[in-house]
Parts: structure tokens; sequence; C-alpha cells
């Protein structure tokens, strides 16, 4: 790859690098001079305060500042007061004294600046030459009124800014040192033209022609000043005002007539028509690749500029020339042809304006491109209300995709010409990224260039059977190709891509995953078939991650990928393991039960994987995968109890399994018991058990027994771990079952239990018996007491309850610190509890 920029453009920087050092030059020596001379002046004789204030006048306003503003009004008032004289008094003058008084008035306001420009009065000069210049639109003006009454008022207008533009420029260069006649020339300079076209019968295209025309010369003008940039500082200044100036003024014109070229060939409907926009637009790409070659300080705009003329220009009459559909592709292979110029020998800003004019069509090309990859990625969503329908016919109808506009051929073209360009700009990226931007910076562009040029390709291929309308088979075999694919560079990416393609390869694969298989739901083998495709795929993957490294590419170093890439593979894996589990028994008709059962095939395979992967960063993720496989067992058995109960209880199995293993001992051993007992509440609520302490107590009384050794085993050992799980065995259900039993014994004997193991956790000082005989003795009594409540707050006024907790709001609020220590004084009793 060339680094190094052709010798012809390194030799013109190096020279215009060397002019401004003397320009710079010349501008320190002069500043040191007037340095010199202050030092050298005798120092000023300190002042009292009220003498500093009479010398200098007010604090607030220096010298210069109040001079400026004096100057200023002087001018515009001596300005106004011409323009009065010349509007309201001119009529009281003959010919004769009028020539006199504008010819004497000009003249004297324009030789003036001279002589105040000598004695060293800048300013003052300024003032007065902005009174001159608004004489001479003044004694144009008068022209015009006294000699061509009858003369087109346009006409006029052109020919006056013409030559006042042209009295304007040379006034200010004969006087360099002042720097309003040289912008006041080239803003005057804009309007002749334009004035002249709009005079006659005039169309946009006519205008647009005189626009272009007025920047050519502005450009002129502009690559004039460039090179001949005097070295005085003051000459320099005012020229390089007037050169900012015109620069701006030939890209506002320039862009306004290429605007008015584009929109008239966007309005035109046959190619005879688009001939006049286009030699315009040609003619504009001319001049702007002639900027761009001259002046490499503004090449690449300038050839940008030029470039996205070019396209239009040849693109339009591609576009009537072709069918509907087939103009953005026209545009396109323009802007290829415009990034094939980039591998010439042409100037290195030329090369980055044509570079990024084909980038710039790519990228507005696109959107138009998209929809069709965005239908055939998620068109598959629509077979979810027609699962096992069967076969589709085609493509389209699997998708449930009716042959649109965006369908035709162009679609895929279109992507894959921005695939192309993409990868042009992988290549040529190197070629035209000047010396000032970091090699990292380049690498980092052309490392999401050719990730950009990946994802366009794998979109090309993705919508191409909906294009062909391929059968059923082969809308199935290109998304799962393409997963495949991805997955293969995930784990061992090629080219110089390193971890940024494999990432890129990975989000491929599950977009990929995620189209087909809602598309396999059209037949039971297809979703069969490709469930275990996925499954097999996602699972190799994440075993080929174990020890896959990145190779080394342009923005990463070499390693391997993270954790979090491994884990999301194998959860993806589970995840369409369960889907087949789901699809297997439902293919073969059993009912929704047995499929629920299946399923718990998936945490249990986990579950004996997890006892392997032990403490790899993966295991967590995967296990957790198991879990919510398991959960949707449970779901799918809720509506018939006694299989929930089964399943809970099988989960619950596999959760005590699990907790053999040190590390999952405390999370899963909770959710084993939580598990069991919650199948052993669902399997009596279906047997349809009223008393169901005969079945809880006995558990409570064995787990009391168990706890009751482990405190003598270990006396630190906690009241939850202890009694905890005995009790709640017993006092949950059976709480269930008072708030939903008419008769009293049940809640009598539950509330006096609670009673009674609250009293027991306070006189043994052990938190599990006191919180939970206090939390079911509070709710076993507003159970009983509810109904006298409501009779009471019915027969209470409504005023009352809203009285009663503002009351209770203000005591509160009054007592707030009172209640807060005696929060804490529970707390920290409870604290002590074991």
């Amino acid at each position: 790859m060339e680094n190094v920029s052709h010798p012809a453009g390194e030799l013109a920087l190096i020279d215009r690098e060397l002019r401004w050092l003397e320009v710079r030059k010349g501008q320190l020596l002069t500043r040191r001079a007037h340095l010199v001379t202050v030092l050298s002046r005798p120092a000023p004789q300190p002042a009292t305060p009220l003498a500093a204030v009479r010398a200098t006048g007010s604090p607030g306003a220096s010298g210069p500042s109040a001079q400026n503003v004096l100057l200023a009004l002087g001018g515009v008032l001596l300005a106004v007061a011409a323009v009065a004289f010349t509007l309201l008094s001119w009529g009281r003058l003959g010919i004769g004294g009028r020539s006199a008084v504008l010819t004497v008035i000009t003249l004297a306001a324009l030789a003036a600046p001279v002589a105040l420009v000598r004695r060293g009065l800048s300013a003052t000069a300024e003032a007065v030459a902005g009174l001159a210049l608004v004489l001479t639109v003044l004694d144009a003006y008068a022209v015009y009124a006294v000699a061509l009454p009858e003369a087109d008022g346009l006409r006029c207008a052109a020919v006056a800014c013409g030559v006042l533009a042209a009295v304007w420029g040379g006034y200010g260069a004969l006087l360099g040192a002042l720097r309003g006649p040289l912008p006041a020339a080239v803003v005057m300079a804009q309007l002749p033209l334009p004035l002249w076209s709009m005079a006659g019968g005039w169309t946009p295209l006519t205008v647009a022609w005189t626009l272009l025309a007025t920047a050519a010369l502005d450009t002129a003008v502009a690559l004039w000043l460039l090179s001949h940039a005097p070295a005085d500082p003051p000459r320099y200044a005012a020229s390089r005002a007037a050169r900012g100036l015109v620069t701006a003024a030939a890209s506002t014109t320039g862009g306004m007539a290429l605007l008015v070229a584009v929109w008239s060939s966007v309005g035109a409907g046959t190619p005879a028509a688009m001939a006049g926009p286009a030699v315009l637009l040609l003619t504009g790409a001319a001049l702007g690749l002639a900027v761009a070659w001259r002046a490499p300080g503004a090449a690449w705009p300038c050839a940008a500029g030029a470039g996205l003329a070019v396209v239009a220009a040849v693109g339009a009459p591609v576009r009537t020339a072709l069918p509907a559909g087939w103009a953005v592709l026209g545009y396109l292979l323009c802007a290829a042809g415009l990034l094939a110029l980039v591998r010439t020998r042409l100037p290195r800003g030329v090369l980055q304006g044509l570079g990024v004019a084909g980038g710039v069509v790519t990228a507005a090309a696109l959107p138009w491109a998209l929809p069709s990859a965005v239908s055939a990625l998620l068109g598959g969503a629509a077979r979810l209300p027609e699962i096992w329908s069967g076969v589709p016919d085609g493509t389209r109808a699997a998708l449930g995709i009716r042959l649109g506009a965006f369908w035709q051929i162009t679609a895929p073209l279109a992507l894959a010409t921005a695939a192309g360009a993409l990868c042009a700009a992988y290549r040529l990226l190197p070629r035209l990224a000047p010396e000032v931007v970091p090699v990292t910076d380049v690498r980092r562009t052309r490392t999401a260039a050719l990730c950009g040029a990946g994802v366009l390709g794998w979109a090309t291929v993705l919508v191409m059977p909906v294009v062909a309308d391929a059968p059923y088979a082969v809308a199935l075999a290109v998304p799962l190709g393409l997963t495949a694919t991805a997955l293969a560079l995930t784990v061992r990416p090629r080219g110089p891509m390193g971890a940024a393609g494999a990432l890129t390869a990975l989000v491929l694969s599950l977009a990929g995953a995620a189209s087909v298989a809602p598309l396999s739901l059209a037949t039971r083998p297809a979703t069969l078939t490709v469930c275990a495709a996925l499954t097999a795929l996602f699972a190799g993957a994440a075993v080929a991650l174990r020890t896959a490294p990145v190779r080394g590419g342009e923005g990463s170093g070499d390693g391997v990928l993270g954790e979090p890439v491994r884990a999301l593979v194998a959860c993806v894996s589970v995840g369409f393991a369960t889907a087949l589990v789901v699809a297997v028994p439902a293919a073969a008709g059993l009912p929704v039960e047995a499929v629920a059962v299946a399923v718990l095939a998936v945490p249990a395979a986990v579950a004996l994987l997890g006892a392997r992967l032990r403490a790899h960063p993966v295991a967590v993720p995967v296990e957790s995968a198991g879990a919510a496989a398991g959960l949707l067992a449970a779901g799918l058995a809720l509506g018939n109890p006694p299989v929930l109960a089964l399943v809970l209880a099988l989960g619950g199995v596999i959760a005590a399994g699990t907790a053999v293993r040190a590390e999952r001992r405390r999370v899963a051993g909770y959710a084993a018991t939580a598990l069991l007992t919650a199948a052993t509440w669902v399997r009596l609520g279906a047997s349809g058990v009223s008393v169901i302490e005969a079945y809880t107590l006995p558990v409570t009384v064995a787990a009391l027994a168990v706890g009751v050794a482990r405190r003598r085993g270990d006396p630190a050992a906690s009241s939850w771990t202890a009694y905890g799980p005995g009790l709640s065995a017993t006092l949950a259900p059976s709480l269930v079952a008072a708030w939903g039993d008419p008769h009293w014994v049940r809640p009598l004997l539950l509330g006096l239990a609670a009673l009674a193991l609250t009293l027991a956790g306070a006189r043994r000082r052990l938190r599990a018996p006191l919180v939970l005989g206090g939390a079911v003795l509070a709710l076993v009594t507003l159970h009983e007491l509810a109904p006298y409540v409501v009779q009471v707050a019915g027969a209470l006024p409504r005023w009352l309850p809203p009285a009663l907790a503002g009351l209770l709001l203000l005591g509160v609020g009054a007592t707030y610190e009172q209640r807060l220590r005696d929060a804490r004084r529970v707390r920290r009793s409870l604290g002590r509890m074991l």
C-alpha cells in the first residue's frame, strides 16, 4: 500500500508551507519592530487617580473601542445624510449642481482615506472609505434616475453592480491597508450575472448557469489571491479576509447552481429534457475538480461535490431509460465508477473527495434496499398463527410476502454493490488516509468497512431466495447455511477482521437463527430438522469457542473471545434444545402435559453438564437457561394440577441433585426445598385433601427433630436453618387453608399453635419461631376479625375513617423519632437472637 503522496502533490505542499513561513516571518518582524519602538519610548510619569481618570476618560471604555464606536456612528450619520439628500433634496438643484455636488463629495470621500492612511489613522480611514462606497451607490442611482429613466431597472442594476464591484476592487487593491473595500467588492460581484439573467425571459436553468458562471469567477479570484498573498501583514490581512469571503461566495453560488440543476433533472421525464441539467452538472463537476487540483487545502470538499454532480448527471438519464425500480442501481453503478477512479494516481485530496462522494451515494441508496432484507429476516413470524399448516408454495408464500417493487432483482444487486463499495473502501483507505490521521484510526475504519461489507453480503444472499421465489426447502437451507457459516467465522475468524469480525459473525448467526426458526414452523419435519440443526450448530460452536483464538487483525489484538460470548452461544444452544424437546412430543400428537414432563429432560441434562463444568464461567449462564426450561415445563403443566405436582417434584429432585455440589449447595438447596414443598401442596390440593395437617405435621416433626440434632451438634447454627423449613412445612399450607375455611376449628388451633411458637421463640431467643409464629398469628387474627371490621366500618359515618386516618398520621408524625427508636430496638433484639 502507498502511504507516501505523489511527488507532485508533495512538492506543491512544500511550496505552500514555505510561502506561509515567509508570510509569518514578515508578521513577526513587523511586530518585533513595533515592540522595540514601544520599549525605546520614555516611561510615563505616574498620575494620581483623579488625573488618570481625566487623562484616560471613563474607566469603563478603552480608547480604541470608544474611537471605533464614534467613527462608526459618524460614518452611519453621514451615509444617512447622503441618502436623504439624494432622495429628498435632489430635485431642488439643476443638472450641473447635482453632478458637481455628488462628484465632489464622492471624490473627496475616496481621496480622504489615502491621506488618513499615511498619517496612521487607519480606523478613521475605514469609516470614510465606507462612506465613499455608499456614495458610489448613490452615484449609480443618480445616473439611472437622470440619464436612463426609461431603461430596464434589472439590467441597469446588473451593469451598476458590475461597475461598482470593479471600482471597489481596484480601490481596495490600491489601498491595501483598508479591509472594507475588497470584501464589499466580492459581495457586489455576486449580483451582476443573476440580475442580468432575470431581466429577460429567464428560467431556473438559465439562473443556474449564471450562478455557476459567478462561482467560476469567484473561484478564479480566490485562486489568484491564494497565489499572490502579499507579505505585508496589513495587506495580507485584507486579502485574506477577501479570499475567505470569495471562497464562501463561490461555494454558495456553485452549490445553489448544482441544486437547481439536480431539481431540474429530477423533474424532467425524458433523456432529452435532462440534457441541459446534465451539461450544467458536468460543467460544475469540472470546475470542482479544477479547484481541487489547484487548491490542495480545499481539495476533498470540492472533489466530493464534483463526484456527486457527476453521479447526478449520469444517473438521471439512466433513471429515465431504465424500467421502474432500476434507478437506484444506476446511481450505485456511478458511485462504483467513482470508487474505481480512486485507484488512479490522482492527487490525494481529489481521491479523498471522490471516495467520499461514492460513499455518500452508497449510503443514500441503502435505505431503499434494506426493507427487502428486513422482510426476508422477519417475515417468518407470519407462520406463527399457522403452525404446521403445510408446505407453502415458494419462499414468498412462506414469508407471507406479496410481490412488490422492492422485491425486484435490483434489491440484492444494490446490496451487493454496496458491499463491493465497502470492500473497495477497505482496500483504498491506506491510500486515502492523510498522514495526520493515526494509524490505529485507519485500522479501525478499515475493520468497520470490512465488517459492514460482510453484513451487506450476508443480506444479499438472504434476499436472493425471496427474489427468485425459490422452493420452501431452499428458503430453509439458505438462512441455515448462513447461520452455519457465521458460526464458523465466529469460532475461527478469517482475514484481518479479528475480534470485531468474530462479533459481527456472531450477530449474523443469531439473526439467521431468528429468521429460519419461525420459518420452519410450516411443517413438522422442517421444525424438527431446523431445531436439531440449530442446537447442534450452537452447541458445537460453544464447545469450539473454549479454545478458539482470535487472529490478530487490524484494530484488535491477539487473544480469545470473551466468556460472555461463549455463555451466549451456549444459552442459545440450550434454548433451541428446549424447542426441539417441545416439538418432538408435540409432533407425535402427545398432550401438553406430556410435553411438560418431556421438557424436564433439558434441565436434567444441563445439571449433568454443570457437574462437569463446575466453576467454569459458562456454567452459571447455562444452568440458568436450564432453569428457564424448567419454568417453561411448569407453565405448560398449569392446566393439570396432578401433572404440575409431578413436574414440580421432578424439578425438586433435579435441584436436590445439583445441591450435592458444594458451589451450588446454597441456591440449589433452597430451590429443591421450595419445589418439593410446592409439589406437595399442589398434590394435596389436586387430591381434594381437606385436612392437610395430617400430611404436613409428620414432615414438620421429622424436620424439627433434625433441626434439634443440628443445634446440639452446632450451637452457633441459625434457627432459620434448623427450624425454618420444618415450621414452614405446616404453617404455610395451614394458613392458606385457614383463610379459605369457613369453620372456626382450624383458625383456632392454628392461632394457638402460632401463639405457642411466638412465646417459645421469645423465651428461647430464637428468631425463626418468633417471626414465623408472630406473622401467622397476626394473619389469623386479621382473618377472624375481618367480618367484624367490615360491619363496624359500614356502621360508621363516611367522614370518620378519613378523620381517623388523619389523626393517625398526625400522631405518627409527632412521635416519628420515638417510633424510629422503637423500630431500631426491635431490630437489635431480633439481631441478638439465633
